[in-house]
């Protein structure tokens, strides 16, 4: 079976702490890559002269953005999450929202990946995207759905397996159509319409034996353990697919990608494997250093992740150790330790 190595890293304060040494960075400062120009800082996205020190005179064609959605899905161990009131929460988002178009250049995407609470009124998706409505450079062009292939709910309502993400132009930024075709065959027949004189049918009309992904991302499957990209306690891990989807779609080689919140790194490897310059960073440590840690990773072995594997071999001799710790202090066997010391590590 299976098991990861890490419960989820946004809220184990015990597994932080014992990680927190092992990061390179602390923050203001940021990690210049030395082959591909990326860099990865530990910064606040609500805070302009943290995103100026990392951006300088530069300038995104593309920035895609996955903040903390401030939405608990009602899982056992996300009840003791932190979620801001409302108006706390757009208030930041204002913030960081005006920090990323000041590095936009004058033809540039956005896509902005956002939850909504249906126990409470859907926020914030309605509310960010009224907010947006005071940023007239910025123009609305999709409404994206990714499905998550598990869910959460209960036996009385629809359970919940969507993502949304929002994508916004300024200018006229490019898009490559064909990164919107996936490997879904077309079976469907129909939709008949006459072409010079002749009858035919959709799959006739087509430039492609596949169909093309849309604005219903029904093709991707969510980040797990099973997975090979998965990362161990980045919970909410955007899958590899999507982002490169989007990184296909609306950027060139050799383009400047903008990720304010860095998280498993999924932008900084998809801008590595295409061939673009990603500049990103997370306020916490911990995350900035995943990312640095799953772009080398990538570079040595080819692997998009860890899957089950431990990030950070550097704490398995203090599992060990914490097992033995908890055994002494209570006077019980070892192998029941063991299983307390699993739960943190």
């Amino acid at each position: 079976m299976l098991t990861e190595p890490f419960k989820r890293l946004d809220h184990e304060t015990e597994l932080r702490k014992r990680l927190l040494p092992y990061c390179r960075l602390k923050y203001g400062e940021i990690w210049v890559d030395s082959l591909s120009g990326h860099r990865v800082g530990v910064l606040d996205a609500a805070k302009a002269e943290d995103v100026q020190s990392v951006f300088e005179t530069e300038k995104s064609v593309l920035s895609i953005q996955d903040p903390p959605y401030n939405v608990a899905v009602g899982a056992e161990n996300t009840d003791a999450l932190f979620q801001w009131d409302l108006p706390q929460y757009m208030e930041w988002s204002k913030q960081w929202i005006e920090n990323n178009l000041r590095v936009l250049s004058d033809d540039a995407s956005m896509y902005v990946w956002l939850g909504a609470d249906q126990r409470d009124h859907f926020q914030p998706l309605p509310d960010f995207m009224m907010m947006m409505r005071n940023y007239p450079e910025m123009v609305s062009r999709s409404f994206i759905t990714m499905r998550n292939q598990r869910g959460y709910g209960t036996q009385k309502n629809w359970m919940a397996v969507r993502q949304e993400c929002l994508y916004y132009t300024k200018g006229k930024p490019i898009f490559d159509v064909q990164a919107e075709y996936t490997d879904i065959p077309k079976i469907l027949r129909g939709y008949y319409k006459e072409v010079n004189g002749q009858r035919t049918e959709n799959v006739e009309r087509g430039k492609s034996e596949n169909i093309r992904a849309g604005n219903v991302w029904v093709d991707v499957q969510q980040v797990f353990y099973r997975m090979q990209e998965n990362l161990a306690g980045c919970y909410a891990q955007k899958p590899l697919l999507a982002i490169e989807r989007i990184v296909r779609a609306s950027s060139r080689k050799g383009d400047l990608i903008a990720d304010f919140f860095a998280h498993s790194g999924t932008t900084l490897l998809a801008g590595e494997m295409h061939q673009r310059k990603v500049y990103t960073f997370d306020i916490d440590p911990v995350f900035a250093e995943l990312a640095i840690r799953r772009l080398e990773h990538f570079r040595k072995t080819g692997k998009t992740g860890f899957q089950v594997a431990n990030p950070f071999p550097e704490v398995a001799a203090e599992v060990a150790d914490l097992a033995t710790e908890y055994r002494l202090e209570t006077k019980r066997d070892v192998k029941e330790a063991a299983p307390i010391a699993a739960m943190l590590f």
